[in-house]
């Protein structure tokens, strides 16, 4: 059980709960103290075993997503089904698509992310070879992409298990409810903050949802949840606010494509009760890898949202 449980996002197959807390824990203890709360920041990390330190847990469950012939490797695009297949295609496309229109103009990520749109897009081409092909294009584009070009990670490192965990989520209840137990299992009452990352923060937003206790606070980040043919069409329940929720905040750095629509309180701000409040962070920052959780988890707004419900 803990006060603060961390769902973490795509791509932490080769992982566990306890590698992701040893990087995660002083991210968040350092947006903390850069809020002013150096004191709150001590009882978070170096993890403390004394009678005030604050309880924090990552809910992981990457390893649902581990073919059983890999030692921590990731699915395969082959390994989907044709749904799932299809749901990954729209998904590079929509990834593309971020690129083209968030990237300075004029540059060399706009100019290939628009190319390969036009290509992938070609009604003889899509015809000819067959829908199963666009995301072959999309995905050697997006891994030319400056800050992922950066960051050292090849097309199968970074965007084959993406598209493929994003999909299966979506479309395999086993996998759903089990992601979903991760974090649930963590929460007693005593759980004051939910923070999901990437797709951790469907996780996450789906369990809000199923509370029957109050969440002082819910935190999305680099939230690909605003990605409404894609992802905000099959969340369970519908686009709202979680009814126990008393402030849900939700953190995009423009430069994060996989943080779809950084402003999502049009989509989710129904419902929201009476005392609760919907707070979007929106911010610029260019880095070699802007979907980082740890630089995410670092600010001081977040911070401040914490220090709140803690103090």
């Amino acid at each position: 059980m803990a006060t603060i449980v961390l769902v973490h996002g795509i791509n932490n197959q080769r992982e566990s709960a306890d590698l992701i807390e040893s990087s995660w824990l002083p991210a968040l203890a350092g947006g903390i103290r850069v809020a002013g709360r150096g004191d709150l920041a001590d009882r978070i990390w170096p993890q403390r075993t004394w009678a005030d330190g604050i309880s924090c847990r990552v809910a992981y469950y990457g390893d649902l997503f581990r073919s059983p012939d890999q030692q921590g490797g990731g699915a395969d695009l082959r390994d989907l089904t044709p749904e799932q297949t299809a749901l990954a295609d729209v998904l590079a496309l929509e990834w593309l698509e971020r690129v083209a229109d968030r990237a300075p103009v004029g540059s060399q990520d706009a100019d290939q992310a628009r190319l390969a749109l036009e290509i992938a897009r070609e009604s003889e081409r899509v015809q000819a070879q067959g829908r199963g092909n666009d995301w072959r294009e999309a995905i050697k584009t997006l891994a030319r992409v400056s800050w992922i070009a950066n960051a050292g990670m090849s097309v199968a490192e970074r965007f084959v298990p993406s598209l493929a965990q994003v999909s299966r989520y979506l479309t395999d209840e086993s996998i759903r409810s089990k992601a979903r137990k991760s974090v649930l299992d963590l929460i007693d009452a005593d759980t004051s903050v939910i923070i999901g990352h990437s797709l951790g923060s469907v996780v996450a937003y789906e369990c809000a949802h199923m509370l029957d206790q109050p969440l002082p606070l819910l935190v999305t980040l680099g939230s690909p949840l605003g990605l409404r043919t894609i992802v905000t069409e099959r969340l369970i329940p519908p686009a709202s606010f979680p009814p126990m929720a008393g402030v849900w905040l939700n953190v995009a750095n423009r430069e994060d494509i996989i943080a779809a629509e950084p402003d999502l309180c049009p989509l989710f701000g129904n419902g929201v009760p009476p005392g609760s409040r919907f707070e979007g962070n929106k911010f610029e920052e260019c880095s070699e890898d802007p979907h980082r959780a740890e630089t995410y988890l670092g600010r001081a707004r977040l911070g401040r949202e914490v220090i709140e419900v803690l103090n």
